[in-house]
């Protein structure tokens, strides 16, 4: 069921996030990139799950788009840092717009009272699994 709910749900937000024009692999660098700034190509491509080629083919084309920048690394002349360009940063915003009226309109036939109790349970799963990640090291 939990499946199914998150698979509708970025069903539903990438059709919605096209009209932007954007597409899932750029809203997650998006989401990503907002969350963390600075972070490697390695870095992002573990939080993407996908390879580093994968990534760095991925980061270039939104780099020539004028999405994300490309700074060096202080201390290490081998690592570049990743970074939202204002227009990126606009594409944001205006994205997790577009999530919160998804998720709005997702919980439309819960009671107040019924989102609140959704939302605490979601929570708890949500923290018995990253202690059990945590536990098994992942």
């Amino acid at each position: 069921m939990l499946s199914d709910i998150a698979r509708l749900m970025r069903t539903v937000f990438d059709r919605r996030v096209r009209d932007i024009g954007l597409t899932r692999a750029q809203w997650l660098v998006l989401t990503r990139l907002y969350r963390r700034p600075g972070a490697s190509q390695t870095e992002l491509a573990v939080m993407l799950e996908i390879d580093r080629a994968s990534a760095g083919r991925m980061l270039d084309r939104m780099q020539k788009n004028g999405w994300i920048e490309r700074r060096p690394d202080g201390e290490d002349r081998r690592i570049n840092r990743l970074y939202l360009t204002v227009e990126a940063r606009r594409a944001h915003k205006a994205m997790w717009a577009i999530a919160e009226a998804t998720v709005d309109d997702a919980l439309a036939p819960l009671s107040i009272r019924q989102r609140d109790q959704f939302t605490r349970m979601a929570a708890q799963v949500k923290g018995q699994l990253q202690a059990l990640a945590g536990a098994n090291g992942s």
